[in-house]
């Protein structure tokens, strides 16, 4: 029997997670229509579920997303926004017979029925499996009848990775931004138009609101929408990089060369984060915790059953990356320098 998902410490009114899923075979079937429909699907489940995408990334066979999921309010929502939150994803025979259904039990007194029925729609709101199972079914139903095809799309369960808020919520949506660049696709993730951050750069308000959270998280001040995207910016590209005089009007800037970079990555050097970013880190797909030491020993503290006897701490610093950074629940890799092998490229 598969173990429920990790989630963090009962007093966080709001959790976040770094979901990826993979095509079976990881064949490379998503073309430009394909992703298109994936992200219209994710907004709509976005909304339906009352959680909030912060970013995401939809490449060829995989994505990423980057979602905050709020607990689940205490005051229940009346009938009426049930219904409007429902129409977001229900079909319309669907939606007309749940709006004939919900106030023909109240009308016959019927109340224990309906509230069974309310929470038969209100389990699949303000969690993060629910979100994910829904928007994968709808998307594989979708890209099978335009297929002609049958069977299972997605490769298996989809691995989740429990954030804590500011500088590792800050770091795992740049990694996730950085998806096209790293796979070689483009140089400028602005340019790749199925990820968060080209989204905000377009205008588009809810991948902005998403980075704004993302930013005001990890500053912990209240930022401008231009602000925030700025300062993400300035962050995927990397402070430390050199910049040529007349890029953007800008001046020139003195720095690391790109291959000055990868030299130090492949040195004993640690890893700066944005030598860390430009690399594939297992950590941040496969580490079950990220945040720091404090946040990660919570998580296994009220996890503790789930961990042999043998095991007395929880929280393992990410080795190889700049002293009093993040810390991961799973220790992957004896050192992050070894782990800097490249995403095959997708087109």
């Amino acid at each position: 029997m598969r173990q429920a998902r990790l989630k963090a410490p009962d007093e966080h009114t709001v959790s976040y997670y770094h979901c990826i899923s993979r095509v079976v075979n990881r064949e490379f079937v998503f073309g430009d229509e394909e992703k298109e429909e994936f992200v219209k699907l994710q907004r709509l489940y976005e909304q339906f579920c009352g959680v909030r995408v912060l970013t995401y990334c939809v490449m060829s066979n995989h994505f990423h997303v980057l979602v905050a999921v709020p607990r689940r309010p205490a005051e229940e929502m009346d009938d009426t926004a049930l219904l409007a939150r429902a129409k977001s994803i229900y079909n319309p025979q669907g939606h007309a017979d749940l709006a004939w259904r919900l106030p023909h039990l109240r009308s016959i007194g019927a109340e224990k029925e309906a509230a069974k029925l309310r929470e038969g729609i209100c389990r699949r709101m303000w969690d993060v499996s629910a979100f994910m199972k829904g928007l994968k079914q709808r998307f594989s139903g979708w890209f099978n009848r335009r297929g002609g095809r049958r069977g299972t799309l997605w490769e298996e369960r989809f691995k989740s990775v429990l954030v804590e808020e500011g500088d590792a919520l800050m770091t795992i949506a740049a990694y996730i931004d950085l998806n096209p660049v790293r796979a070689g696709i483009v140089k400028d993730p602005a340019e790749y138009r199925w990820c968060g951050y080209a989204a905000a750069m377009a205008g588009k308000r809810e991948p902005r609101t998403g980075l704004r959270e993302v930013m005001e998280s990890w500053k912990r001040q209240t930022l401008s929408g231009t602000r925030s995207l700025e300062a993400y910016r300035e962050v995927l590209f990397g402070a430390g990089e050199e910049r040529s005089a007349g890029v953007n009007g800008e001046r020139g800037r003195k720095g690391f060369s790109p291959d000055q970079s990868k030299a130090m990555v492949e040195s004993k050097g640690a890893l700066s984060r944005t030598e860390m970013l430009r690399c594939r880190v297992r950590h941040f797909v496969d580490g079950a915790v990220i945040g720091k030491g404090g946040f990660v020993e919570a998580v296994f503290q009220k996890e503790r059953h789930r961990f042999g006897s043998r095991r007395k701490k929880g929280s393992r610093p990410l080795k190889g990356m700049e002293a009093g950074q993040l810390h991961s629940l799973r220790d992957l890799r004896k050192d992050l320098r070894k782990d800097t092998h490249t995403h095959s490229k997708c087109k």
